[in-house]
């Protein structure tokens, strides 16, 4: 009988906030979208700091969440028109969010292959490109008047293959000492992008914060990097792939190229500190089943399993105050997680307080 009004209250809880949010996010509600290039960076003019803004044609709502997704291409090639990035980009915008697909410094083929060093460097670049994209969204809508109607406290990243391992690394690197200092020393490195993990790549003076990350084939070089109070994650990949290796394994494959750990180690990490997370997996599958976007149904299926773990951070959904009338009479008897595990106070992560009248309340701390 308990399990059951577990259930019931979950389920009022889920029919709730998707009126909240007016039928958006989960599923395609517009028809088309509009694409607007630009340059994100104010230091470089280039092709590699160009991106491409997807907004749905006659949406009105003047404060969505945003997503910058990137591109795969093993940090040497690839390109924001890819089928994956504008499938993505252009299906999460008919469902109500703004997108964006990105370019990013990219290094040459030969010298990321044979130095690890050249490896780190390149991917604490594209970090840095990335960080300076987010904040030329804040700064447009500090500036400009919010020319793409976006709620700059709810930005999402995320991307496929490199663009996956952008994003992890984004969220994840909190400092500079979290970086190796043997074999490679790359906290040195920083001093590339220059001197610290904001990087050189402009738009100074806004903030880079994400509020989830989202990675497709994507992994992490240190699964220890990823902390209790980080952002929530969710990925997809195929257990076979050793691209970016599914547990954890030299990147291509090719042991001249740094270890990254896949989704069969990032999940049982983010598990064990209690972060908000979600995986779904394709047993027997490689790496490439999203390099062809909406032609092969797993890369839809992954869509839409994302959308279903974006939606519950989503501010529409989200209890941000409770007024002194509606607490004064009733006390909080535990908080619990949506296992309906007794669960502690902490970022990220949806929680439900119940009371001894009976309510409950949905709450999500964003960091």
């Amino acid at each position: 009988m308990k399990k059951l009004t577990i259930l019931l209250t979950l389920t009022f809880i889920t029919s709730l906030t998707f009126a909240q949010c007016n039928g958006r996010y989960q599923t395609e509600i517009f028809s088309s979208v509009t694409i607007t290039e630009v340059n994100y960076s104010d230091v470089y003019t280039d092709n590699e700091h160009k991106m491409d803004i997807y907004t749905a044609n006659g949406d009105t709502v003047t404060n969505r969440p945003i997503i910058l997704y990137m591109h795969g291409g093993s940090f040497t090639a690839g390109d924001k028109t890819t089928n994956d990035c504008v499938d993505f980009c252009e299906s999460m915008a008919k469902r109500g969010y703004v997108t964006a697909s990105l370019n990013y410094r990219l290094s040459d083929v030969l010298s990321f292959l044979v130095s690890q060093e050249e490896q780190y460097r390149t991917v604490l670049k594209s970090v840095a490109d990335v960080k300076s994209a987010i904040r030329f969204f804040r700064k447009d809508y500090d500036i400009n008047g919010n020319s793409y109607a976006i709620d700059p406290n709810t930005i999402f990243v995320g991307g496929y293959s490199a663009g996956g391992v952008i994003a992890v690394h984004l969220a994840y690197i909190d400092e500079i000492s979290d970086l190796p200092t043997s074999p490679i020393n790359a906290q040195n490195l920083v001093a590339t992008i220059g001197g610290d993990l904001e990087g050189d790549a402009g738009n100074i003076g806004y903030n880079s914060e994400v509020q989830g990350v989202i990675s497709f084939a994507g992994g992490i070089n240190d699964v220890n990097w990823i902390d209790t109070n980080d952002e929530p994650l969710v990925s997809v990949q195929g257990t076979t792939d050793l691209t970016v290796n599914y547990n954890c394994g030299p990147g291509m494959n090719n042991s001249a190229i740094l270890t990254l750990c896949g989704s069969g180690e990032m999940h049982p990490r983010a598990n064990a500190i209690g972060l908000l997370n979600d995986k779904l997996i394709f047993s027997g599958e490689g790496h490439t089943w999203a390099a062809y976007g909406n032609s092969n149904p797993k890369f839809i299926q992954a869509m839409d399993f994302t959308a279903d773990f974006l939606f519950p951070l989503l501010p529409c959904n989200n209890t941000t105050s409770i007024s002194e009338e509606n607490t004064r009479n009733k006390q909080l008897i535990r908080i619990t997680d949506l296992l309906g595990r007794n669960a502690k106070t902490i970022s990220n992560s949806p929680l439900f307080y119940i009371y001894d009248d009976g309510s409950v309340e949905k709450r999500i701390i964003l960091k």
